[in-house]
């Protein structure tokens, strides 16, 4: 009896280690993943937290700030019923054309005066006066030079879009190693060849800074071009909101706009990775 109790107790203890070691690397794993999760993410969920326990027990005015579950229960219904689709293509339309024109427009422009120093010395004091000048503040004259109907409101945009773009790129441009303009031009390349093998490629990476600025300013100041003159985009429905007193579809509005830029730079950041892979830090 005693024999056999004592080769049991070895197969037990090596049941139980055996289990211990297969839960141990999803242990490390699940540890792994929380150790990269909240230092990035951990204010963030704990202020949604907080608004919704705020809002549910009555330390906040509900009527103000609804809980987030409201407020997602808007979002839902409204984009299911089709209210809100047609805002968001609206929306997406004006601000996609305007960053567009920016792009095409703000990259050329600053790849030319990042490599003309007499060009960049001769267009920098009126692009910065233009600069400092608050689009939001030019807006009342882009309506007496345009309307108050789609041309305002892109150009708006267009104009805050504009130089974030053009200024990365410019000084994208300048930042590039003149040593490897000097190599390239031993070894016999034109011009043209230093620019498209050399100065472009080295230039992408603070072009795609001024994109992903450009790309949140347009849909700032969306919200301004949709306020003023609009009866349809998702500005004009927080404002419709806010006049109605609707204030679930309000926030609902302005969450959506928050996960169209959120978006946006998403799109962006993917994009700078494939074109840029040269530029990644090596793992």
């Amino acid at each position: 009896m005693a024999y056999e109790i004592n080769q049991a107790l070895p197969r037990s203890f090596g049941r139980l280690r055996s289990s211990k070691s297969n839960s141990s690397p999803l242990a490390s794993h699940v540890r792994g993943v929380l150790a990269a999760f909240l230092p990035r993410y951990g204010l963030l969920i704990s202020f949604l937290v907080l608004w919704q326990v705020s809002s549910t027990r009555g330390w906040v005015n509900p009527a103000v700030f609804p809980p987030l579950n409201v407020i997602l229960s808007a979002l839902w219904t409204n984009l299911a019923s089709g209210a809100l689709l047609d805002d968001i293509a609206i929306s997406l339309q004006r601000s996609g054309t305007a960053f567009a024109f920016a792009v095409t427009v703000g990259i050329p422009l600053g790849l030319f005066m990042g490599q003309f120093r007499l060009v960049e010395q001769a267009l920098d004091p009126i692009l910065q006066l233009f600069r400092q000048t608050s689009a939001l503040a030019l807006y009342p004259v882009f309506i007496l030079l345009l309307g108050l109907g789609e041309t305002s409101k892109i150009f708006v945009i267009f104009w805050a879009t504009l130089f974030p773009v053009l200024l990365s790129t410019i000084g994208g441009v300048k930042e590039v190693d003149k040593k490897l303009i000097e190599m390239a031009r031993t070894y016999g390349a034109g011009p043209l060849t230093v620019f498209r093998r050399v100065i472009l490629p080295a230039s992408v990476p603070a072009i795609f800074v001024g994109l992903r600025l450009s790309a949140t300013t347009a849909l700032l100041l969306l919200i301004a071009a949709e306020m003023i003159g609009a009866n349809k985009g998702i500005g004009f429905q927080v404002m419709n909101a806010q006049y109605n007193f609707q204030i679930p579809l309000m926030f609902a509005a302005i969450l959506l706009l928050a996960f169209l830029g959120l978006a946006a730079n998403a799109l962006l950041v993917l994009l700078q990775r494939r074109l840029c892979r040269w530029s990644q830090p090596s793992t």
